[in-house]
């Protein structure tokens, strides 16, 4: 939903194309622990919109439905299963079908060996080093698993956090962008981007 990113675009051979479209297509889990968040279902719509109706978790995320009801959710989830079929996206979610935790949502561009991480925690888990843990487990997962070559993120000007977090990780700010709500309306976007190469030198296993 964002026009623009990534900003690195490099054309990867058809053989590449495949492989991640294969790899995107054959994943259950964000990971290979035993609490791994798994795909959402069609299912967990109630549950999922339980979790981002708190202002906390859906305010800095541009990508979610507006306005949130169950039929938006369920639709959002609906949205996702096909983008899997396509090998251009997942939505994972942590818990329960009663009572979800944490969403994760992946938008991967086969072409270009990319993708982009979004999601939320639950306020409960919050100042506890979760976030940053899970999402540098994420990013690591992400490059394996999904033979991506770059990962590319954005946040608002004002989500500070998530901003100290990508700058702490190393990646590379890249500018700006307008990032386009599913309602039509825009928020300006900081873009960071990481390469594979990097990852794993800043962060070796």
């Amino acid at each position: 939903m964002a026009e623009g990113i990534p900003i690195t675009r490099v054309d990867v051979p058809m053989s590449r194309i495949n492989a991640i479209r294969s790899a995107v297509r054959e994943v259950t889990h964000l990971g290979n622990a035993p609490d791994a968040s798994r795909l959402a279902t069609l299912d967990d719509a109630p549950a999922l919109l339980a979790f981002l109706s708190d202002p906390a978790v859906h305010a800095p995320i541009y990508t979610l439905p507006r306005p949130l009801t169950e039929a938006s959710v369920h639709a959002f989830i609906e949205d996702h299963l096909v983008q899997r079929e396509a090998g251009e996206g997942l939505l994972f979610v942590r818990g329960e079908a009663d009572a979800i935790l944490g969403y994760s949502d992946i938008q991967v561009w086969p072409h270009w060996a990319a993708a982009e991480l979004g999601g939320a925690l639950h306020p409960s888990l919050h100042h506890q080093g979760r976030g940053s843990r899970g999402a540098a487990e994420s990013f690591a997962w992400m490059f394996e698993a999904l033979h991506l070559d770059v990962i590319c993120e954005t946040a608002s000007h004002e989500n500070v956090p998530t901003q100290r977090m990508l700058d702490g990780f190393g990646f590379t700010r890249k500018g700006e962008i307008q990032s386009v709500r599913p309602d039509g309306t825009t928020r300006a976007s900081l873009v960071w981007e990481i390469t594979r190469r990097d990852w794993f030198r800043l962060h070796p296993a």
